[in-house]
């Protein structure tokens, strides 16, 4: 194992060519704002007070995430685990936050970044009603910089590829492999599980 220095870097990778400098763009333009409309994931990443770093998926019909402007993001925030992770990271820690967000069939994704903040406006909370729930918080992202990745990684993953995709069977459920792990809750089975998700959805 090496330790390696900024400066060690530099000699294992060439230096990005300027079109690579030039794509990061100061907002969300219109190429953006469409790759945005039509994406039903994304995952978030915040980082707390101690520099620990999390990253939270987060799904919604497309476009679940608004563009509310050029720089302004808005993300309702759904029923979950309840850790609330990312919020405690957004309202204790740095406040930054990275968003990439993913369309089904492509193979490039988008990245948003800024700084993040919590509202529970009424008004706001109203107009994100969706699976006929209101979001119980939004995120809003002050968003400093925009760019997409290019589809190399996905196309090595064959993300999309149905050949790629595994049976759910291989696996326990997760209310399964939870018990397993801590011996708390009920070892449900898949159908179980996905019928309780699509309740709380």
């Amino acid at each position: 194992m090496t330790d390696f220095a900024a400066s060690d870097l530099e000699t294992i990778y060439p230096a990005p060519s300027p079109r690579v400098i030039a794509k990061a763009r100061p907002g969300i333009d219109a190429h953006a704002k469409k790759f945005i409309a039509m994406s039903p994931f994304c995952v978030l990443a915040t980082s707390g007070s101690d520099g620990s770093v999390d990253a939270s998926p987060r799904g919604g019909n497309p476009g679940f995430v608004h563009v509310a402007g050029p720089n302004q993001l808005v993300m309702p925030d759904r029923s979950g685990n309840n850790r609330i992770d990312s919020f405690r990271n957004i309202v204790e820690g740095s406040g930054f936050v990275q968003l990439i967000f993913f369309v089904p069939g492509i193979d490039e994704t988008l990245r948003a970044g800024g700084r993040g903040k919590l509202s529970a406006d009424p008004d706001l909370l109203a107009s994100m009603v969706e699976f006929g729930k209101l979001p119980r918080a939004a995120l809003v992202v002050s968003v400093s910089e925009a760019y997409f990745h290019c589809g190399k990684a996905l196309m090595r993953s064959k993300l999309w590829s149905q050949e790629s995709r595994v049976e759910r069977a291989v696996l326990p459920s997760i209310a399964e492999v939870i018990h397993d792990q801590t011996s708390l809750g009920e070892p449900e089975s898949q159908a179980m599980v996905e019928a309780r998700y699509r309740e709380q959805l």
